[in-house]
């Protein structure tokens, strides 16, 4: 909640520096929804971009989200009618929750994950609309404030790091990211390195599974005697 609220503050601010109404800071938080493209965004607000240039930058960006959509295809069939939602509320920081949040015992694992992603854009909105407001009562210098998303990814790095059972996973992205960076530069990296990613982290997934069963065994078993 603290770092979306944070983020959400910083994004309302932006917007709020381009001449619109607070409004429209929470209109764009509730139906795009879309994290860093909504920085990318506002260059697109202050400029005269065409339709076309707008739709591929998007899909450029937010091509990130084709991978996260496979990783739960099985986990979103059976939800329903909270499915369409699921799909269009899966932003970095709710993946990444989904991916590492055990479901409590006795919980329906869909309604959990409804109310993470749920919880998760009202707490954007929020943020958007209370740093709009602030944009709008106060003038504030606003150089370098788009850092706060970067920020948060690596919070949320950092976690995942100290949290999963294995650092395997990784240490594979880093790699891929900066092979990709040397060979296809800083604009082009994302989409390659995302593609190796995925095909390693495929190509090892019986090695990854049988080395994480085997550490959260070591893990069961080093609890059962420290009680």
């Amino acid at each position: 909640m603290i770092g979306y609220i944070v983020v959400g503050m910083a994004f309302g601010l932006l917007v709020q520096n381009t001449g619109l109404n607070f409004l429209w800071a929470g209109l764009i938080s509730l139906t795009v929804y879309a994290g860093s493209m909504q920085f990318v965004m506002i260059n697109f607000l202050s400029g005269a971009n065409g339709l076309l240039e707008i739709a591929l930058v998007t899909f450029i960006v937010n091509m990130r989200h084709m991978f996260y959509g496979l990783t739960f295809i099985n986990r979103f069939k059976n939800m329903g009618s909270k499915k369409p939602y699921m799909i269009f509320a899966l932003t970095d920081e709710t993946y990444a929750l989904l991916c590492s949040t055990k479901v409590p015992a006795g919980v329906d694992a869909g309604t959990f994950f409804f109310c993470i992603a749920l919880l998760n854009q009202i707490y954007w909105i929020s943020g958007t609309l209370i740093g709009a407001l602030f944009g709008s009562m106060l003038s504030l210098d606003t150089t370098g404030i788009e850092f706060t998303m970067t920020a948060l990814f690596a919070v949320i790095c950092t976690e995942q790091w100290l949290s999963f059972p294995t650092r395997i996973p990784a240490l594979i992205g880093l790699i891929c990211a900066v092979f990709s960076l040397s060979i296809f530069g800083a604009t082009n990296m994302l989409v390659p390195a995302m593609f190796a990613i995925i095909l390693i982290l495929t190509a090892l997934k019986p090695i990854l599974e049988t080395k994480i069963a085997t550490l959260e065994a070591e893990e069961i078993r080093q609890c059962k005697q420290q009680l």
